[in-house]
């Protein structure tokens, strides 16, 4: 699982069929203070997250292929959880 910050959506004209319905996001890694980390990485959403919201990530691709229903699909990323607020540093 990691935390990100929603960069913008992804469109596909041509995609697995596993993916019809679902919104694709791209998502960019982020560190406790919001810095990025490594590269973007696309995720399904099933929560209507929106442009530059923290969210958390999950890359259990089982969950993901069990969410859209199709045990072959190559999804693999899925927004998990959108964040409210993270703790201050101490």
């Amino acid at each position: 699982m990691l935390l990100a910050r929603i960069e913008g959506n992804a469109t596909a004209t041509r995609k697995h069929r596993s993916f019809h319905g679902w919104r694709i996001l791209i998502c960019q890694p982020v560190d406790g203070d919001g810095a990025p980390i490594g590269a973007p990485r696309a995720a399904i959403d099933p929560h209507g997250a929106a442009l530059h919201q923290t969210v958390l990530v999950s890359s259990d691709g089982a969950a993901a292929r069990q969410a859209v229903g199709d045990p072959k699909s190559p999804v693999r990323d899925m927004v998990v959880a959108i964040v409210d607020d993270l703790p201050a540093k101490k």
